[in-house]
């Protein structure tokens, strides 16, 4: 697969604007003299403050070009910073617009509810949770693939209706996950007008509101998982104080319990089960 050519395409499909939405203006009445003329051009039409991504691609083929035959000097520079910008922002890309953020978080929640201090360690928990990132929104990369990507390759689809089609296939499995509240917000804070259909949204308001909905979800999931875990802690600091060993640490004590407590319940599979069952 020829990375130089998807660039472009997976910088379309996640990339935010800069700045927001500019609500339309009706264009401004004539002037009421007709007889006073000028040889100024025409107004250029009002930008909604939002680089197109047919812009983008102008800019590219453009930086690029052969000129009188002879390849440009910024043609492979230019094609090297898409590609490296490509690779930067793939990490934002995974946290703020997957399944990656419920996940993550929720395992963080379990390894500190169980007080294992780095174990698992930080690695092994970024791993499972990239993992699981990948099993959840397969169906969503697969029609990526299908819709957008493979045809672009092929010479079936120009490059605007292969960004919109990637793009619907993400905003469908996001808008599954947030919530009309969250979505709310950030049309009201942007004034926009409500949009007829979620498939109209835009990804600078989508993000955000998919964001904020999935950091709900993660922290509901953890106090969860917290509470069967808080209830040990609170038997092993009764019976030491009952006891009289107040000098005695109870998360010491009460750490083996809770291994074997989670152990016995099988609480990997269950987590894994249940973060994989949330996502709709």
């Amino acid at each position: 697969m020829n990375v130089l050519r998807l660039a472009p395409i997976l910088l379309a499909i996640f990339a935010m604007p800069a700045v927001l939405l500019a609500q339309d203006e009706a264009p401004a009445p004539p002037p009421a003299d007709n007889s006073i003329t000028t040889d100024a051009p025409p107004p250029a039409p009002a930008s909604n403050g939002v680089l197109a991504t047919d812009d983008m691609v102008k800019v590219l083929d453009k930086a690029t070009a052969d000129h009188d035959g002879k390849p440009s000097p910024w043609a492979a520079p230019v094609r090297l910073a898409v590609v490296f910008t490509v690779l930067a922002l793939l990490p934002s890309l995974l946290v703020m617009a997957t399944s990656f953020t419920r996940i993550v978080i929720v395992l963080s929640f379990v390894r500190r509810a169980l007080t294992t201090q780095t174990i698992p360690p930080t690695v092994a928990v970024i791993g499972l949770a990239i993992f699981l990132t990948m099993f959840t929104m397969a169906d969503t990369f697969t029609r990526i693939n299908d819709t957008a990507v493979q045809p672009y390759l092929k010479d079936e689809m120009p490059f605007d209706q292969a960004c919109s089609a990637g793009s619907s296939a993400l905003k469908d499995f996001m808008i599954r996950q947030t919530r009309t509240e969250d979505i709310g917000l950030f049309m009201g804070l942007g004034k926009m007008e409500p949009a007829k259909n979620a498939a109209d949204l835009p990804m600078h308001v989508l993000v955000p509101a998919f964001a904020i909905s999935e950091f709900r979800t993660a922290f509901e999931i953890g106090c969860l998982l917290f509470i069967p875990f808080l209830l040990v802690d609170l038997v092993i600091s009764g019976i030491l104080l009952s006891a009289g060993m107040m000098m005695l640490p109870p998360s010491m004590i009460s750490l083996p319990f809770k291994v074997i407590l989670f152990v016995l319940v099988d609480g990997w599979r269950l987590i894994a089960s249940s973060l994989v069952g949330s996502f709709h």
